[in-house]
């Protein structure tokens, strides 16, 4: 098996640590045997998004989102549309999470639209919802809880056409207010959660690379165990002191 993995801006939006969610996932693969490839997408370079499995996009402050408006509400706007609709596996983090929306209005009243794809809106507030934080994800066989660090001055509200990705355990998640973290939206996973998050969450990243094999190849794949001690041993010492 081999998995194709594009990387999204890699030259603009990468916050703290994003980049090692790539990492992470090329790693259990490459652990596993399973032919792995990272291509990066930077701003004005056009790639085939046909060739590619699964699609990553980190974070960014407003200046990097600034540089890439043109192009996101363009061409590659567009054809991050498509791959999305026809169910291609996607984690957006941060201020990738934010441009699959519809908009973002900025605290001064200034609104700027976005892609789109996914049905929610961002607000602007002065107060920047920042720390380590936790949410409960329920897709899996079983509910596990997924930890990361959120920084960022947007309230997202989430429309009918998505559901949440998991609701706050401690911390803010889209908007301090309704207790939903992301988006979820077919192969989408959109998430307030850097750190990076996959690291320490081992669990979500061999589900993604579960569901994009399973896109390619069909259902019924088997990811091969690791051993993910020292994984789970931060993800544990973080949970514990989140609840305690």
């Amino acid at each position: 098996m081999e998995l194709k993995i594009c990387h999204l801006y890699p030259d603009l939006l990468n916050l703290y640590g994003d980049r090692g969610n790539v990492v992470t996932l090329a790693r259990r693969c490459a652990a596993r045997g399973i032919d792995v490839s990272v291509t990066g997408a930077p701003l004005g370079e056009r790639v085939n998004f046909a060739d590619f499995d699964l699609f990553f996009i980190g974070g960014g402050q407003d200046a990097e989102q600034a540089v890439l408006l043109d192009e996101i509400q363009g061409w590659r706007g567009a054809e991050i549309k498509a791959a999305i609709e026809d169910g291609k596996v996607m984690l957006a983090v941060g201020g990738g999470y934010q441009l699959l929306g519809h908009s973002y209005k900025a605290p001064d009243g200034k609104e700027t639209d976005f892609i789109g794809a996914l049905d929610f809106t961002s607000v602007g507030v002065k107060e920047r919802m920042t720390g380590d934080y936790m949410f409960e994800w329920d897709e899996p066989r079983e509910a596990v809880d997924i930890v990361g660090f959120e920084n960022h001055n947007a309230r997202t509200y989430l429309g009918s056409g998505v559901r949440p990705f998991g609701k706050v355990l401690a911390g803010y998640g889209n908007n301090g207010e309704d207790g939903t973290e992301g988006a979820r939206y077919l192969g989408v996973f959109g998430t307030y959660s850097h750190g990076p998050v996959l690291p320490k969450n081992p669990v979500l990243a061999d589900f993604l690379i579960r569901l994009a094999l399973e896109r390619r190849y069909g259902g019924g794949v088997e990811l091969a165990p690791i051993d993910d001690a020292l994984e789970e041993r931060a993800h544990g010492f973080m949970a514990g002191r989140l609840r305690g």
